[in-house]
């Protein structure tokens, strides 16, 4: 951006304010960065919208001067995705925090990016509702229908991608578009929700959502059993989804991560590969599934099982598996923590987990294992010095293990973190020639390669 950087400074701040863009150090730091263990690089600029009419200004000036343009929301993520390796514009969309409608009628809610899960839940719950999607993080909608977030809830209300029903997006020439309505469904035109959920901002950028909210069940009861081995633990959950079971969450933790949630968050549980649940529904049905789901897991070797119905308990038990990254990393100064991410058949989710037990010993890695294994997805979780370069390869081979592994048996490279930067280099593997069709829709709505070029998609060829 040298040549016309402030050429291009004068004419954002006259399209935004001045104190509405940043080249500030501390804002170009903050706006380098996500949570993973990539290296950070600064934008030339950060920009903070609070409409889509500024979005496309943003988007039209930036075109002018061939900028590249990367879209932030909380730096959550966990592949690189916000870090500007082309330098360019970052916008941050951290203004653009409104909840501009609830329709409780329709079972959905109007918002715009910045809106963090958190802060949509709070204001759902004076409707009797809430948002279902819960990655862990406190991350925005805009970021989460950006990777196609997934999480602890999504054997039973589904992933990011299940939950948008219109997206508003500024495409890269500034033009505005909407890609879907308020229908719950339809046959007409082709699934651009499908499209741009999951697109990493290579697409386009968002700046309004409409997502399908649920009525917040009558019981909740939590529950945790703990087993002998993970094939065991794996094993019972695959009998307690064929029950048909209303099961809403289903996490798998092994025995390592669970000394280190112990460790954390004060509580004594088993140190045992365990299953954390959650069972949804009326108090009548409720008690008959719970009963039907401690029987088939004891008829696969549960060792200790406890329903955690107060919720407090309860909380302290999501609480301990949302907190775990942190227990992990707490264990390991000095280090960065490199979160696998890989997705499976269920029917192959033990082999997969077995192997990458015994890759993190081939490997010399100390990590744990943890798993949404109702949806065959599971994170080895592994804490590893940046700065050793012996270490860092270690650990990329240690990762190609088990994506090489998922590939081989009908999975996923990543189940829910997303592709960014560190999972490009198996786009060809998984998709085959329909990577072609993806880079002719790259081409077609982004020919510059100027939204968040470097991210998703080797576009070299286009």
């Amino acid at each position: 951006m040298d040549p016309n950087k402030q050429t291009v400074l004068e004419e954002l701040k006259q399209l935004l304010s001045e104190d509405r863009v940043s080249t500030n150090e501390s804002v170009l730091d903050q706006h380098s960065r996500d949570e993973s263990y990539h290296e950070p690089v600064m934008p030339d600029a950060v920009v903070f919208p609070l409409s889509a009419q500024d979005v496309s200004g943003i988007m039209k000036t930036a075109g002018k001067y061939g900028i590249p343009i990367i879209p932030f929301g909380l730096g959550t993520s966990l592949e690189g995705h916000v870090i500007p390796y082309s330098g360019g514009i970052s916008i941050d969309f951290s203004l653009m925090d409104k909840i501009l409608e609830v329709k409780p009628e329709d079972f959905l809610v109007r918002v715009q990016p910045g809106v963090t899960r958190s802060k949509l839940n709070q204001e759902l719950k004076k409707y009797g509702l809430f948002f279902s999607v819960d990655p862990g993080a406190d991350a925005t909608l805009g970021g989460m229908a950006a990777t196609n977030a997934s999480g602890t809830t999504s054997v039973k209300y589904g992933v990011m991608r299940d939950q948008v029903r219109d997206l508003e997006v500024v495409l890269a020439d500034g033009s505005i578009i909407h890609t879907g309505n308020l229908a719950v469904k339809s046959s007409s035109g082709y699934n651009l929700n499908g499209l741009f959920v999951g697109s990493e901002g290579t697409l386009g950028c968002f700046t309004e959502l409409t997502l399908q909210v649920y009525g917040i069940p009558e019981s909740i009861v939590g529950a945790r059993a703990s087993f002998g081995t993970i094939g065991q633990a794996v094993n019972a959950v695959v009998g307690v989804l064929q029950a048909g079971i209303q099961i809403a969450r289903i996490e798998l933790i092994d025995a390592q991560s669970m000394r280190h949630v112990n460790g954390y968050s004060g509580t004594d549980y088993k140190e045992a590969p365990t299953l954390f649940m959650e069972f949804h529904g009326n108090e009548a049905g409720l008690r008959q599934d719970m009963e039907f789901a401690e029987e088939i897991l004891e008829d696969h070797g549960c060792e200790e099982f406890k329903f955690e119905r107060d919720s407090t308990a309860r909380n302290q038990l999501w609480d301990a598996r949302h907190d775990l990254a942190y227990a992990v990393m707490r264990g390991n100064p000095g280090k960065k923590m490199m979160v696998t991410d890989v997705c499976l058949p269920i029917s192959q989710l033990a082999a997969g987990i077995d192997s990458a037990q015994q890759g993190m010993k081939e490997f010399g890695f100390e990590g744990g294992i943890v798993g949404h294994v109702g949806d065959g997805n599971y994170h080895a979780l592994l804490m590893i010095d940046t700065d050793n370069p012996e270490e860092m390869e270690r650990a990329e081979k240690f990762n190609e293990k088990i994506v090489e592994f998922a590939l081989s048996r009908g999975g996923s490279c990543t189940g829910e973190h997303g592709v960014g930067i560190g999972k490009m280099k198996y786009q060809k593997k998984e998709h085959g020639d329909s990577l072609n069709v993806m880079l002719a829709v790259k081409k077609a709505l982004d020919p510059e390669g100027r939204l968040n070029p470097g991210k998703l998609l080797q576009t070299d060829s286009i």
